[in-house]
């Protein structure tokens, strides 16, 4: 799982999610390293276990003649209250990191495998992903 090594604030503001202010990203929108690419349609938080997961399932498609690069990772921390806790006293424990995903950012990237198995990678990998996603591909002149 991904995580950052050290972090300056253990607790982060919470942060607001008005799906009419989320606005589109500006930053990873292209395609840099890979041929072919999962973009992201919505915006939602992207935990470091959903993309463990998601790179797992390109990973196996990849084999050993492909190359994955992951162009997201979980800075963010989240916290959680414990179960059966009364409303108050405090804000929860640190639980993990998520990543914030705006639409247009890309996700994954591949290359070196043919074309309709890095399409079935990144379609498997983006259905466990909780943002709805699209692949797109290099155009070749």
């Amino acid at each position: 799982m991904l995580f950052p090594k050290k972090v300056k604030f253990r607790k982060w503001f919470t942060g607001r999610e008005h799906p009419d202010k989320v606005g589109v990203a500006t930053r990873g929108t292209k395609l840099a390293f890979g041929s072919y690419g999962l973009k992201a349609i919505t915006h939602d938080r992207v935990t470091s276990n959903q993309i463990e997961a998601a790179r797992k399932v390109v990973a196996r498609y990849a084999s050993k003649s492909g190359k994955v690069w992951i162009r997201i990772f979980p800075d963010r921390p989240f916290t959680q209250k414990p179960a059966e806790v009364k409303m108050g006293k405090g804000k929860g424990d640190p639980v993990g990191f998520v990543a914030i995903v705006k639409p247009g950012r890309i996700l994954f990237e591949v290359d070196g495998v043919e074309g309709t198995v890095a399409i079935e990678a990144l379609k498997k990998a983006g259905a466990k992903l909780p943002v709805k996603t699209k692949v797109i591909s290099r155009e070749l002149f």
